[in-house]
């Protein structure tokens, strides 16, 4: 026993930041960064958070389903993003929802939804849920050095969701950490303490952007094989791959790599940047409002990111 996917949600802030705009106060242009990164525009909280923005998605996900919020018997949020260090999002969602039941987050940077997918099964597993929102909600544009052109002009904001039930769809997956933080990372402050003596960094995004890129093409490619193999599912019978969407030549380099057709890659990098924990249930929800996704198809869903952590599974829709 683990789930099946009953319906989606997503939702972006509606403030638009277009790489011409990105010009006016960054040493880029829209070729450079198009070229790099695949990405066109973002959208950029202005007065969402992630809690905000993962109440909307959910929100979505359990109108679409004919649910109300005290029908779920959990909520797990991916992200890295949120306003407090405690309370978790999960645990706004759930207030915001106005829900009655355990909330709680997961932390995996950019492979949070993989993870938060293979934690939800295992609640499924043992019986101890019937209904559960999984959502990925990140305001990454707070965690940005906006005068770092590398990292500024890659990120956005959004949510998805995805609302579970008990089912047999959840067919196999792979979760891998590396460790260590010396190829990104994201400080937190170190308080006023007259006893620490470490030097503070700034608590935004560090990020070495060839390192990422190697280990990003590598763990998508590896992954997305091992998961294949392991459901004893041929590549030539993958209907959809929902990549995060980092960067479009990690996913074109690692796409290269494997035998699956490339007309089943998804990707909305172009229009949302990346939005981390979120990015993967923001191309599955534009999938499934856009009927692509048909009952049956084979999906396999794949992450990376800081941990190092990467991971992939196979649903069957």
């Amino acid at each position: 026993m683990s789930f099946r996917i009953v319906s989606t949600g997503s939702f972006v802030p509606p403030k638009v930041v277009t790489n011409e705009e990105l010009t006016t106060f960054l040493d880029t242009s829209d070729e450079w960064i198009t070229e790099r990164t695949g990405v066109k525009e973002r959208r950029v909280a202005t007065t969402e958070t992630a809690a905000t923005m993962g109440v909307e998605a959910g929100r979505r996900a359990l109108e679409a389903a004919g649910m109300t919020p005290d029908q779920l018997d959990m909520i797990l949020c991916a992200t890295i993003s949120g306003e407090y260090v405690s309370p978790g999002v999960a645990c706004l969602i759930q207030a915001g929802l106005g829900a009655a039941c355990p909330a709680f987050d997961i932390s995996a940077a950019c492979s949070g939804y993989i993870y938060a997918l293979d934690t939800a099964a295992g609640f499924f597993a043992r019986n101890r849920v019937k209904n559960m929102l999984v959502i990925g909600a990140e305001q990454i544009s707070r965690l940005l050095d906006w005068t770092d052109r590398n990292t500024a002009v890659i990120f956005g904001d959004g949510a998805g969701a995805c609302l579970l039930e008990a089912g047999d769809n959840y067919i196999t997956s792979k979760l891998f950490s590396r460790g260590g933080a010396d190829v990104i990372q994201i400080p937190t402050s170190i308080g006023n303490s007259p006893f620490f003596e470490k030097e503070q960094v700034k608590p935004l995004i560090h990020m070495k952007g060839q390192e990422t890129f190697r280990f990003a093409v590598g763990a998508m490619a590896q992954d997305i094989q091992d998961v294949l193999e392991q459901a004893g599912i041929d590549p030539a019978d993958v209907d959809h791959v929902v990549p995060h969407q980092a960067n479009i030549r990690i996913i074109d380099a690692a796409r290269k790599r494997l035998n699956i057709k490339p007309e089943c890659y998804a990707s909305n990098i172009d229009r949302y940047g990346n939005t981390s924990a979120a990015s993967v249930p923001l191309v599955l929800d534009e999938l499934n409002r856009a009927g692509k996704l048909n009952r049956g198809d084979i999906v396999v869903l794949a992450a990376f990111g800081g941990g190092l952590s990467s991971g992939a599974c196979v649903i069957r829709w």
